[in-house]
């Protein structure tokens, strides 16, 4: 598809909020089939199917608590991640003072990773509990111009409150893991199996259904889940854009990261979606498309250079 000549950076973040909105609503919309199908396999009434959704989100909810309030402390931890003071690192802190100023959010914690790689994330439940972490290879390789337009990009992920959207995200997929699980073992109990066959072939087909629904749902949710994750990253790259009015900055650092040849050492399967960037290049580029939690970069540089 040809790139549009030109593309408002203010379009580009209202349909980027727009399909994540759909695909959260979609979300929520899977996990109320599987719960009613849940409740209907447990009592053999579908009045039944209402009654487990409670239940599940209530739990679901009250093993996120640990990870809402202390994710950000673990993940900066796993990453090696030290703070970076004013007087060691002062043009990251120079580049972040205006740009907090300029999103009107207080400025987040900075924190450095000593490693090669050009990468950057932010992580934080809210503004006020923000943290951006920098790779060494980021303030070494880049620009003024090209580490704006990246910190801008995760200054935009705070603001837009992306690093609660995934959490929440990742408390669906944990109630869709929950609730296609104790489906799987309805089938086992037979819980319900009277009243099913009292209801006729109904019950039949829905015991088909449910089955059906709790092998793939894991699958479908975790693409769910990498649709939202990827739709924040084109949110970001525009809202970053329309902070520093400068869209071609973070196309360069992107191509520039994108181009670096050395692996983000301290980087795994469970940090990597946090990153700018895909720290993790021995993923399947074949599949990127669907499994991946970032967009293609050149899709990317072709969305912020057609922006104005």
């Amino acid at each position: 598809m040809q790139a549009p000549a030109h593309l408002s950076i203010y379009d580009a973040a209202d349909a980027n909020r727009r399909r994540t909105f759909l695909l959260i609503a979609l979300f929520v919309a899977f996990i109320v089939a599987l719960g009613y199908a849940l409740g209907d396999l447990w009592t053999g009434s579908s009045a039944g199917g209402f009654v487990v959704l409670p239940f599940a989100f209530g739990l679901s909810a009250v093993s996120a608590l640990a990870s809402y309030y202390a994710g950000d402390k673990i993940v900066l931890s796993v990453s090696q991640a030290h703070p970076a003071s004013e007087q060691q690192e002062p043009i990251l802190h120079n580049v972040v003072d205006a740009l907090a100023i300029g999103e009107g959010i207080p400025k987040p914690a900075l924190y450095v990773i000593e490693d090669t790689a050009p990468n950057a994330f932010a992580t934080g439940r809210d503004p006020n509990h923000a943290s951006i972490a920098v790779t060494r290879g980021l303030l070494q390789k880049m620009d003024r111009a090209e580490l704006e337009g990246v910190l801008a990009h995760e200054m935009s992920h705070v603001k837009n409150l992306d690093t609660r959207l995934m959490l929440e995200v990742a408390i669906l997929l944990g109630m869709v893991a929950l609730l296609a699980d104790l489906i799987l073992r309805s089938m086992f109990w037979g819980g319900g199996r009277s009243d099913r066959r009292d209801r006729g072939g109904a019950g039949g087909i829905l015991i088909v259904v449910g089955l059906v629904l709790a092998v793939l749902a894991p699958i479908i949710a975790q693409l769910i889940q990498l649709a939202v994750s990827r739709q924040r990253e084109y949110l970001a790259d525009a809202s970053g854009a329309l902070l520093t009015r400068y869209p071609e900055g973070l196309a360069n650092a992107l191509r520039k990261i994108a181009a670096d040849p050395e692996p983000l050492e301290v980087a795994n399967k469970a940090t990597a979606p946090l990153y700018i960037a895909n720290p993790l290049p021995h993923a399947p580029k074949a599949f990127d498309s669907l499994f991946d939690t970032h967009p293609p970069i050149q899709e990317r540089i072709r969305r912020l250079e057609a922006m104005g």
